[in-house]
């Protein structure tokens, strides 16, 4: 296997030339226009990002949602005074899109820090 002038690899191990490695740099401050796009987009719904008090509650009823809502199941909600007022709940599904469902169905609850931070992790 020949080297850039003709050097044999043994050669060029044996000598003081040093070899670099390939490094892909990451420039801070620099975003790719895809990644900055899809940053802009998510930066808007309130669905893919998590609320700084994650809310849970589980679900006791689902006699109108069975396709949606499963029994006894928990699930994290997000707090909404204009879903409140009309006795609704703002639920957050498992592709992290939220839906507003009757607050009847739910009871909300509180999980302990480490229960929650190993749900979190979960999801």
């Amino acid at each position: 296997m020949d080297g850039a002038g003709g050097e044999s690899l043994k050669e060029l191990l044996q000598s003081n030339f040093r070899m670099a490695r390939y490094i892909w740099l990451s420039y801070i401050g620099m975003k790719h226009m895809e990644s900055a796009e899809k940053k802009s987009k998510l930066s808007g719904s309130s669905a893919k990002k998590k609320p700084a008090g994650t809310h849970y509650a589980i679900c006791v009823k689902n006699e109108d949602y069975p396709a949606s809502l499963e029994s006894r199941k928990n699930y994290r909600y997000i707090p909404d005074k204009t879903a409140s007022s009309l006795k609704m709940l703002r639920i957050i599904d498992e592709s992290g899109e939220d839906y507003l469902y009757p607050s009847n169905y739910f009871v909300a609850i509180r999980l302990p820090r480490i229960v929650e931070r190993a749900v979190s992790l979960a999801s």
